[in-house]
Order: C-alpha cells, then structure tokens, then sequence
C-alpha cells in the first residue's frame, strides 16, 4: 500500500515556521530512521503508530509544543534533539540527531497541517 503525503514541501508551512536550512523529506527519512514512531503517530511515516507520546497530525497547527513551550522553529529544532534541556522532566528523551537532522525533522512536522 502506497504512502501518500498530504504536504511534505517545507513551502506547505506558513512563512513563520519556515525552517531555514530545514529539507522537509530529509525530516520525514530521519524521523524515521531514529524511530520517532515507536512513541509517536507521525503521518507519511511507514510504521509511525506510537502511543506513548502525543499523535504528531496537524502539528504545524499547534501553538505549544509539550504544551509548554511557543512552537517555533527555533525552539523546536531543540527540542527535537535535546528535549530535556528545555524541560527537564519531559517523557521526551534527548534524540540521536545533528544539527542538520533537527532542522530537517522541524520542517516536516511543519509540513503537518
């Protein structure tokens, strides 16, 4: 059964949460490969059907991430990597990712509208 992508451009996401340096499907590909759906349902993500963490549909919509802190692309490009750092006592945990791979993995979920 094919995947069909509803956006996956970082162009789907609204001039403000544009990720400069971010590649959208490079965030798909490296979402998958640290395995982000073991905890979490991630659309256009082949086995992403977590549910220990938050289901990531319509996260570009969100105004919180973690429900604390402003969902921008700064701020989540951290917490995409280093959750903890943010909020200590986050289920979150620090993630496998460079610098790179946090930018791209925020485009993506931008792209979820």
């Amino acid at each position: 059964m094919p995947i069909v992508l509803a956006a996956c451009n970082d162009a789907d996401a609204p001039e403000e949460q544009r990720v400069l340096e971010g590649d959208a499907e490079a965030g798909r590909a490296a979402i998958a490969e640290v395995e982000c759906g073991v905890c979490h349902r991630i659309p256009g993500v082949a086995g992403a059907n977590g549910i220990v963490g938050p289901p990531l549909d319509s996260f570009g919509r969100r105004q919180l991430i973690a429900g604390v802190l402003p969902n921008r692309p700064g701020v989540l490009v951290r917490w995409v990597s280093d959750a903890p750092s943010l909020v200590p006592n986050t289920g979150m945990p620090q993630m496998p990712l460079d610098k790179k791979q946090a930018r791209d993995v925020a485009a993506y979920l931008y792209t979820l509208r």
